[in-house]
């Protein structure tokens, strides 16, 4: 009985070095491809650089988080755009149409507040290299200042922007085009998506490599 545990355990420690082993090697081969993508991803190179139409300005610290990305006043309004792209909004959205299509149509937020009021006009548009149209206008709770992050309408949210009458439409067109609200803002919202989606995968790279590193130096 005591030989038969004997073998039992000794079996088991084999199993388990021999478990160790395969793990540390799929850690090794893990590790070798997120340095070859990272490499790679370090030398690519970025677009030109735009600079946003004026009188729009960059928002300080955008580029690390979600909240707006451009800001104006126009008049005593303040008008904060935030912009994402297809795939933030419908995933894997794009991958029945061409590669350049995903990445031609953008989503932006554009709030529109005044002095003294709790809410501000939101705009929900699609946004091309040539057009700009409205999907939806509501009136909702100012973005939090804090984290940039657009707050969630407490109200009615008013009817589809494609029942509303032409007259009405163009006159919200006009309403956002007067503010600077157009295909114009299409080059540099483009370009810093794009800088924005590389060195997030920059940072995914490297901080999943770093995790997986760690770990196998705890093990060792």
């Amino acid at each position: 009985m005591l030989r038969r545990g004997v073998k039992v355990a000794v079996g088991a420690h084999a199993w388990c070095r021999r478990s160790s082993s395969v793990s540390s090697v799929v850690d090794s081969m893990l590790l070798r491809s997120l340095k070859d993508h990272y490499m790679e991803a370090s030398k690519t190179r970025p677009p030109p650089r735009v600079s946003p139409p004026e009188p729009f300005s960059i928002v300080e610290g955008a580029i690390g988080n979600n909240g707006p990305v451009l800001r104006r006043t126009y008049g005593k309004e303040e008008i904060n755009v935030s912009v994402m792209r297809l795939a933030n909004v419908i995933p894997d959205g794009g991958d029945e149409d061409d590669g350049d299509d995903g990445f031609n149509q953008l989503f932006v937020h554009v709030d529109v507040s005044k002095p003294g009021q709790k809410e501000g006009l939101h705009f929900f548009c699609g946004l091309y290299p040539d057009a700009l149209g409205i999907h939806s206008v509501s009136l909702r709770p100012k973005p939090d200042q804090s984290t940039g992050f657009l707050m969630v309408p407490s109200k009615y949210n008013g009817p589809a922007f494609g029942d509303l009458d032409e007259k009405m439409k163009e006159a919200l067109h006009e309403y956002i085009d007067a503010r600077g609200i157009n295909e114009s803002l299409f080059p540099f919202l483009q370009a810093w998506l794009y800088v924005k989606d590389h060195r997030k995968a920059i940072c995914w790279f490297k901080s999943i490599g770093s995790f997986i590193k760690d770990q196998k130096q705890h093990e060792a």
